[in-house]
């Protein structure tokens, strides 16, 4: 039987159905990854980073929890500019006759690059040390409260990492 890991809980695969479509919040079949659970038999799936820290946002934003409303928003952001295609790369610029653009609705449409969850953790370890650095470098007391903001921040970010932060952001 199938079933889901969701925020330490498992559920029946069919009751949780809308996580694995495509328009379920924003999680598709990449973002699950699935795994052998020891011992059980059964399949259980465990969320990428990105997914949590999708899901973590409203929690926080519900909760008013400012910086990890802060820290989360920063690094989604940077998770979906790494995903972008460069400019250069989509071979539609250099065409200087009109009778060869491509014509239609998403004809000039291109696919977004998929980040593996290397790459994902990556670009979060990337977002805590630039907050580390920046608390570092705020070393007069006038910036004491935005170093400390900084550092709860990263904080935040390393417990997605550690697998401990989920929805309770």
């Amino acid at each position: 039987m199938l079933k889901l890991l969701i925020h330490g809980t498992l559920w029946p695969a069919a009751r949780v159905r809308h996580l694995t479509s495509a328009a379920g919040a924003g999680v598709g079949r990449s973002a699950i990854s699935r795994c052998r659970h020891p011992g059980r038999g059964h399949r259980v799936t465990v969320m990428s980073v990105r997914v949590r820290m999708r899901q973590a946002l409203p929690q926080a934003m519900r909760a008013r929890d400012k910086v990890a409303v802060s820290a989360l928003r920063a690094t989604l952001a940077a998770l979906d500019n790494a995903e972008a295609v460069p400019a250069g790369s989509s071979g539609l610029r250099g065409s200087a006759a009109i009778e060869e653009s491509p014509v239609g609705a998403g004809a000039t449409e291109v696919a977004r690059r998929e980040l593996s969850e290397h790459d994902t953790a990556d670009i979060v370890r990337a977002e805590i040390a630039e907050r580390l650095e920046a608390a570092a470098e705020l070393t007069a007391p006038a910036h004491a409260d935005r170093a400390e903001r900084l550092r709860a921040e990263a904080a935040v970010l390393l417990a997605f990492l550690d697998g401990t932060g989920s929805g309770a952001a």
